[in-house]
């Protein structure tokens, strides 16, 4: 093996990094370095000094929720490439990584059902009102809680990309009415799926349910604030499986407490970003009508392998001067012509 092959040395900050990834890895020349994350403490949690110690002379990272800017990328020069086991990418940095000459890439497409499935799930066991009949029965209580279906409801998908499709397609066999609020409309996949689209007011006030696929940007951070809230149909249920920074975290307490609101399904929180908002958080978790997830949506064994395998193959791409599938690049520093 020449040296340039054996010095390509890829460091791996997430949990669950199956073998068949780290095989892959090493198949392509390259040293695989997992770092032990202490109980409940993830790589997002790790500051500046920890990561660069555990990165230094790394050509290849595979991170998950780390912020990655101008400061620790300039104390990393050996670094090439900032493989994303994910797809949502607002700790990302894409002017730094440009500036720097290296490359990001995401996995695409790789936790796409798992999310899908999840805000499925989410939807079900609020209506079923699963959370609290399950603690009335530890309580030994075996009264019935009166629950709300699935099928048939008007369902309301806010954000229409690999995640929010997949949505769509599995209320498909609930004969949900569908109506979809993005800025982009695909006409041609919402007549296939019987969808509709429509503005985001009259979706929130025709919606029984609330599904959020958007990405969090600056135009959509607090997309569901008190005002959306207001509009949102009485007794409604709303559903996050996207990022808690389009959520108005007070906000949505607020409308739960008073009754506006029938429940919320949330895999993720405002808090997650702002732990100055974790009491809100945790009162959020104490309500009945609420089923909360920690940020677990695309966790599953198929899943995660899919996107340790996409993330591994395009740390490979760039370390082999390629240039990763266009739905995984997120910002290439190598050539202008290369960015994105």
């Amino acid at each position: 093996m020449s040296t340039l092959l054996s010095a390509r040395r890829v460091v791996v900050t997430q949990r669950f990094f199956d073998a068949q990834a780290r095989a892959f890895l090493e198949q392509h020349g390259c040293t695989v370095s997992e770092v032990e994350l202490p109980a409940g403490v993830a790589d997002g949690d790790l500051g500046v000094d920890v990561l660069r110690r555990h990165l230094e002379g790394a050509q290849g990272w595979i991170v998950g929720h780390a912020r990655v800017d101008d400061e620790l990328l300039r104390a990393l020069p050996a670094l090439r490439v900032i493989a994303r086991r994910g797809v949502g990418h607002e700790r990302v940095d894409q002017d730094a990584v440009r500036r720097h000459g290296k490359v990001a890439t995401i996995a695409a497409g790789g936790n796409d059902a798992a999310v899908a499935d999840h805000a499925i799930a989410l939807m079900l066991a609020v209506g079923r009102r699963l959370h609290e009949a399950r603690a009335q029965l530890v309580a030994g209580d075996w009264s019935i809680p009166l629950a709300t279906e699935l099928y048939r409801k008007t369902v309301g998908v806010v954000g229409l990309g690999r995640i929010g499709r997949g949505v769509v397609r599995r209320l498909r066999g609930f004969e949900a009415r569908v109506l979809i609020a993005t800025p982009e409309r695909d006409e041609a996949f919402a007549a296939e799926q019987g969808a509709r689209f429509v503005g985001l007011d009259e979706l929130l006030a025709c919606a029984d349910i609330v599904s959020l696929h958007a990405p969090l940007t600056p135009a959509t951070h607090s997309l569901i604030d008190a005002a959306a809230l207001t509009r949102m149909k009485r007794g409604a249920i709303l559903v996050n499986t996207a990022r808690g920074g389009l959520v108005d975290d007070a906000a949505l307490l607020a409308a739960l407490e008073e009754g506006r609101l029938g429940g919320a399904g949330l895999d993720v929180f405002e808090s997650e970003a702002d732990p100055g908002l974790q009491a809100v958080t945790h009162a959020l978790l104490r309500l009945p009508q609420v089923v909360a997830t920690p940020h677990a949506g695309a966790s599953t064994a198929e899943s995660l392998a899919r996107t340790n395998l996409i993330a591994a193959r395009c740390v490979v791409q760039v370390l082999d001067g390629q240039t990763p599938a266009a739905e995984c690049l997120l910002a290439d520093g190598r050539s202008p012509n290369l960015s994105r």
